[in-house]
């Protein structure tokens, strides 16, 4: 079971710091979108931890970070005419980017010591935050990995070390958001089994569509076939612009028509299977917390699919695909949350029987593997 230490002292402290930990890392999601639909990810050509914590101080040193840029690809063939003005620009996102994922690392490791030190996190708490901890510093070397790939040969980064970049942002927040959502406390519901699949499913979909999303911008597929619903010149593409790159799974990652197309018919999917999800709660009566989670949930859903058609249709203006990529962020957290209720399990009696949930007896959800999705 997960628990704080036996009557701690501490747990609103500790519930208040995972939620500023994951508001911080929700932030550093849209900052790096900023960074990405700005070209300024790439203005930055050194990884250095701890020196690197300062910007350039001094026309000097800003001279020679721009120097240093000149000597990528970018520069050369996309940027030849950029001005000191315009590379500060870029360099002050990716700098924020920077600066942003050091003020998450030391806003969760000190107070992840201090409670250590006070004894205020039980065994399977414990462990599970350093695996959160130990995926952040990951994080930190993933997103210099994604960097490097754009400084040699190419313009930009890679889409496939750009996905994982994002992804694995989100799963750590998805596993703050897991790990609040069960110090809740609250009764197991009794739902029907379809009703929990398709919960758990919406969740692992979500994920599919954001990794899918992650594509598309790192192929910068939604400036092109910008009509709805139709994708060029059809709903469903022909096979032969579909999958043109040998060998055929290249097309998947490579192929902006095909990345898009595939996004596109994830988006249907998540949006019906949430609205499957909803009408089955409610016709199955699988409780307020349950129904009220699915109908929020797929509104949210409805909310993402309309802002995406948008900004698709307007060729990925800054503010709609922000708003665009916030959404997203809250559908993952209404997934999560719903996902997490639909897992807990009924206590069990000292005789092997099912306790009845009430508001007296909560039950919280036994320990899973970190990812959410599990």
């Amino acid at each position: 079971m997960l628990t704080l230490a036996p009557s701690s002292p501490h747990a609103s402290a500790i519930r208040c710091w995972l939620v500023s930990v994951a508001i911080l890392i929700a932030a550093m999601v849209l900052v790096g979108g900023v960074t990405r639909l700005t070209e300024s990810g790439l203005s930055i050509v050194e990884w250095k931890p701890v020196s690197g914590v300062l910007p350039p101080l001094g026309e000097q040193a800003w001279t020679d970070a721009f120097e240093a840029y000149k000597q990528i690809p970018q520069f050369q063939q996309m940027n030849a005419d950029m001005t000191l003005s315009e590379f500060k620009t870029i360099f002050w996102w990716e700098f924020s980017h920077r600066l942003l994922g050091r003020v998450i690392g030391i806003a969760y490791l000190l107070p992840f010591l201090f409670f250590l030190w006070r004894g205020a996190l039980a065994g399977e708490l414990r462990r599970r935050l350093w695996s959160i901890f130990a995926l952040g510093a990951l994080q930190g070397a993933v997103g210099w990995w994604m960097v490097a790939s754009g400084l040699s040969e190419r313009i930009e980064v890679s889409q496939y070390r750009l996905a994982t970049h994002l992804v694995l942002a989100l799963v750590i927040f998805a596993s703050i958001v897991w790990t609040l959502r069960e110090f809740a406390g609250e009764p197991a519901p009794q739902v029907a089994a379809r009703v929990k699949f398709s919960g758990r499913a919406i969740l692992v979909v979500t994920f599919v569509q954001l990794y899918l999303g992650a594509l598309v911008a790192g192929l910068r597929a939604g400036l092109v076939y910008n009509t709805w619903p139709s994708i060029d010149g059809g709903f469903v593409p022909t096979a032969a612009r579909l999958w043109y790159e040998d060998p055929w799974w290249r097309n998947l990652f490579e192929n902006a028509l095909t990345v898009q197309f595939d996004h596109r018919m994830m988006a249907y999917a998540l949006f019906l299977l949430a609205l499957w999800h909803a009408v089955d709660a409610v016709r199955s009566r699988a409780g307020a917390a349950v129904i009220n989670g699915a109908w929020l949930l797929f509104t949210a859903v409805m909310v993402q699919a309309t802002l995406g058609i948008l900004t698709l249709l307007y060729q990925v203006p800054l503010p709609l695909a922000l708003s665009h990529q916030a959404v997203a962020i809250a559908v993952l957290t209404l997934a999560v949350l719903q996902a997490e209720l639909l897992s807990r399990e009924p206590a069990q009696l000292a005789d092997g029987g099912a306790a009845t949930p009430d508001a007296t007896t909560p039950s919280v959800a036994p320990w899973r593997e970190m990812s959410p999705g599990a």
